[in-house]
């Protein structure tokens, strides 16, 4: 009894420090070695110059010796220099990778890290072999020029030391530019000198760092730019506000560093949950371009203002006439492997990335429904409840969530019996209406010598060790636990086997999985995590892979969960911590965030900027996860969160209980609305999920990567794309009365309650309405739905298809339809119908762009289209024609897009033309 009740208190002791956010318990710049002194070099500084330039097995290959002999010491950091070996490969879509490491010939003390089964395997094969050489000179000297597309070259000048992308021809302008301002750094591992301290220390917490400073930097910059976005994540604006610079004083840089932050505050630069060191450019001129750095270490970036460099002026090694974006990026550890991404537009950088980094898993259907969620559901019994409410209330819902307390004693793969003593039963019953459940499983293994799988990993020797060897024993919320060397294969394996009916006892085929905690938190270690000095396969440091800790966790769920359906069915995984790579493997959610206005604003540049960096499937916890909202907010946040990729409502265990029902009939009933509306939209969602699937591009988007053109879309962060049809107003200030909405282009956006027109190109000030939020659905485009209200998207499946058609000024429109099966894999072998629609010339048109592709399975489909609703056609049609079969149907005024609000004449609708999804058909409306 004492020493359990000795646990609890150290566990609530550790705990009460975690939750909150406490400022000095995270490290800043200055508390940071590496950062510290990468901010302190001057533009100019990196003495290296490359030689013996050539081509070899197809890449362009360099070292990068000192100025001065390979004896002399640099004058800013004081230590010898050793040739470094730089390698550019060029592929397909313009796509370059710049490496740079220690020359091994040289024995460096030993290799250092590079992250491994992030690149996805097919990025390969598009490897362009370099096979000439071209020897040039241009103002400042000689150069190297490779050839990367027919639209651009690869250039590396000599002395000083520069590598950057140009437009092709010898007076071709710059995309981007790597130590054009000469700050690059690589600390080389070396023998620890004579009464030399290698040891750090932060609060009571001393890194041992038995290799000594071994940390990365250099500056890289974006031409043409006028914003630069991206490296999430930040609880901050989309567009990223300059760290450095006249003006700017006492600023961090971004950090990327995974860490369990509680209770996080908005419009900082500090880092969060997940770190992916990807970032995108955009400027009018020219476009969009990308850099990302593979690596797995903490990672520092600073955005350089106008002027950051003025009295360095001198030292600038391009075109004086390009405008830029500059930025200095820092890394603790690793090597250089850096991608450049040419674009030239928002989408096409956006599809270059994820040809490397892997496009974002198709989720099944229910996983992009509506989720309910709290920590915790206390037993069968509330679970059963709150099930039966939701049905009392006409509310339709897909999932419902169970956090770590319906486990035996925070043992994970558990049940508490007590609470839970029929959990198959329990599921099965959900199922019988076509509802799902997930349980939690974070990475923290309780040491507990009855766990078995404690016991398992504890003699397999899988878990991760502290510096002298040992078994890590951190504390997370079993007490004394341990970690998982998720980087082994091996380890990933054998964990994958864990979810498996036959280990995972009480689980059935409707379970899924939450993965909570996995940054890796520890809540006594330095900044709440694992010590950088922890040991993992192949002896390496945990400083070098700790943002990618995460992500191999999330990995190894994923495929537990294909393995336990036989390969048969897609998985669904939930992961808090992320890294390049992640979107193949499930959905993220922005962690522990807030009941507040400002929280609910700044969840939509966060959601936007995942999805630029290849997480589409994301989303924020409704409501808010810590605190209670007041009624307003809530349904606010219940109006905006229906159209976030992922949707679910989240609450902390302190809280009051807020299911849609507890807020009095008149909010229950809005709150139902914005949920029956992503219901409705299922059609549409599933098949923007599909095309993230295929291009990269994200489900939600900034204005600009539709109308790239646009200024005033560069930096507006509280509007957003669903798709290209739909532009979604959040309203994020408490009793407001009006709300300005920038509609973009130069073509009518419709209101998707009414149908009213509005002008693009134009601010309009609106009332705010306590109804809903304002959404738009973009002249030219046709958006599929599905109007019947059922209780779980699995009992929509047969149900009937509406078209909504918003036509331009040439009175026509285009858009798509995906569908299969919702579940399995074997739409990868061609089992799915891929429906392109236009209107033209007073007709719709329906393709089966499926049938061109399609592999060797089928799919078939009774799902017919009820009617279709036409917006902006005039003068009034009489009748609808239908080919194939010569059939006519009617057509009426009316009904109203989305329910409630008066009709507007606009609005046509075509009823029962008795269609087939499947098939090729024209409709002709006389």
């Amino acid at each position: 009894m004492g020493r359990h009740l000795s646990t609890f208190l150290l566990l609530l002791l550790f705990a009460n420090s975690v939750f909150s956010w406490k400022k000095d318990e995270f490290r800043n710049c200055n508390q940071t070695p590496f950062c510290k002194r990468a901010r302190t070099r001057k533009p100019g500084s990196c003495s290296l110059i490359a030689s013996d330039v050539s081509i070899s097995d197809g890449d362009l290959v360099a070292k990068l010796i000192a100025k001065q002999s390979s004896q002399d010491v640099s004058e800013d950091q004081q230590r010898p220099t050793k040739p470094l070996v730089l390698t550019i490969s060029a592929y397909q879509d313009g796509v370059m990778r710049m490496k740079i490491d220690e020359d091994q010939s040289l024995s460096p003390r030993k290799k250092r890290f590079e992250v491994p089964d992030v690149i996805e395997p097919g990025f390969y094969i598009k490897k362009l072999w370099l096979q000439r050489l071209k020897e040039d000179k241009d103002g400042n000297g000689p150069i190297s020029v490779v050839y990367l597309s027919e639209e651009y070259e690869a250039v590396i000048r000599h002395d000083p030391f520069e590598v950057f992308v140009r437009e092709s021809g010898e007076n071709g302008k710059k995309v981007l530019s790597l130590n054009s301002h000469g700050l690059f750094d690589f600390e080389q591992l070396r023998e620890k000198e004579e009464g030399e301290e290698w040891g750090e220390n932060f609060r009571s917490h001393t890194d041992k760092r038995p290799y000594g400073s071994q940390s990365i930097s250099f500056d890289v910059s974006f031409y043409e730019a006028d914003f630069v976005y991206g490296i999430p994540e930040h609880a901050t604006s989309l567009a990223l506000n300059p760290t450095r610079g006249p003006g700017i004083e006492f600023s961090e840089p971004y950090r990327l560093f995974n860490l369990d932050v509680f209770e996080y505050v908005h419009d900082s630069p500090f880092g969060l949950y997940g770190s992916i060191p990807f970032m995108i450019s955009h400027g009018k001129s020219r476009g969009s371009s990308g850099f990302f750095w593979l690596n797995a270490a903490e990672m520092q970036i600073d955005v350089l203002g106008t002027g950051w460099n003025d009295e360095n002026s001198s030292v600038l090694m391009l075109p004086s006439d390009q405008k830029r974006v500059d930025t200095l990026w820092m890394s603790e550890a690793g090597v250089v492997d850096a991608f450049f991404f040419v674009g030239p537009w928002p989408k096409d950088v956006v599809r270059q990335y994820t040809s490397v980094t892997g496009a974002p898993a198709m989720p099944q259907l229910f996983a992009t429904a509506y989720h309910q969620c709290r920590w915790n559901y206390r037993d069968e019994e509330d679970v059963f409840n709150v099930d039966a409410k939701f049905d009392e209330h006409d509310i339709p819902y897909d999932v419902l969530w169970l956090d770590i307390e319906h486990t035996d004693g925070k043992k994970y793969f558990t049940w508490d019996r007590m609470l839970f003593p029929n959990p198959e039963e329990m599921q099965k019953k959900l199922a019988g209406k076509g509802r799902r459940m997930v349980t939690i499983v974070d990475p923290h293994i309780k040491r507990d010598d009855s766990y078995y799988i404690h016991k398992e990993a504890s003699e397999k020797g899988y878990y991760v060790r502290d510096s002298t060897g040992k078994d890590f024993d951190g504390w997370c919320w079993p007490g004394s636990s341990s970690y998982l060397d998720m980087l082994n294969p091996e380890i990933r394996s054998w964990w994958a086997e864990k979810f498996s009916y036959e280990n995972y006892v009480g689980s059935t085929p409707s379970l899924y999985i939450w993965n909570d905690m996995n940054e890796p938190s520890v809540f006594n270690g330095p900044e709440v995590t694992m010590p950088r000095d922890a040991l993992h396969y192949g002896d390496a440091e945990h400083r070098e892979l700790h943002n990618a800790y995460g992500y191999y966790f999330h990995m190894a769920t994923a495929n537990g969960l294909v393995k336990r359906s036989d390969g048969k069915d897609r998985p669904f995984v939930l992961s808090r911590a992320f890294f390049p790579g992640s979107q193949r493997y499930g959905a993220v959610w922005t962690g522990d965030n807030t009941a507040d206005w400002d929280q609910l604003r700044v969840s939509v540049p966060m959601l936007l900027t995942l999805g630029l960096t290849g997480i589409s499937f994301s989303g924020a916890d409704v409501g808010g996860f810590f605190g209670n909202p007041d009624t307003e907010l809530l349904v606010r946040w219940y109006q905006l969160g229906a159209y976030y990729p992922f949707f679910r409502a989240h609450a902390h265990h302190d809280t009051k209980r807020r299911e849609p029902w507890l807020f009095g009939e008149r909010n229950t009933e809005i709150i139902k609305e914005s949920i029956r509306v992503r219901y409705m939209l299922l059609p549409y969602y599933y098949t923007l999920f599909r095309q993230a699937n295929v291009s990269g591009v994200p489900v939600i988007r900034p204005l600009w990567m539709e109308f790239p053109s646009d200024e005033k879309t560069f930096s507006n962060d509280e509007a957003f794309m669903v798709g290209n049809s739909i532009l979604v107003q959040g309203i994020f200030t408490e009793r407001a009365k009006h709300v300005d909405v920038y509609l973009p282009g130069d073509e009518l956006w419709y209101d998707m309650k009414t149908g009213a027109a509005y002008k693009g190109g134009v601010t309009h000030k609106l009332e705010a309405l306590e109804e809903s939020i304002p959404s738009f659905q973009r002249a030219g485009t046709i958006i599929p739905r599905k109007d019947r209200t059922r209780r779980s998207s699995t009992q929509m499946e047969n149900d009937p298809y509406t078209l909504v058609i918003a036509l331009n000024s040439s009175k026509a429109a285009e858009g798509e339809l995906y569908v299969d099966d919702g579940k399995s894999f074997e739409f990868q072998q061609g089992a799915y119908i891929h429906l392109r629609f236009t209107f033209s010339n007073g007709k719709l048109t329906s393709t089966n762009m499926a049938s061109a592709t399609a592999g060797s399975r089928k799919f078939a489909s009774r799902c017919t289209i009820e009617r279709i609703i036409v917006v902006g056609l005039s003068p009034d049609p009489k009748t609808a024609l239908v080919e194939p079969g010569n059939h006519k149907a009617d057509v009426e005024r009316g009904p109203l897009l989305l329910r409630g609000g008066p009709a507007r004449s606009s609005v046509l609708t075509i009823r029962k033309p008795n269609v087939n999804i499947a098939d090729d058909w024209t409709i002709a409306i006389l």
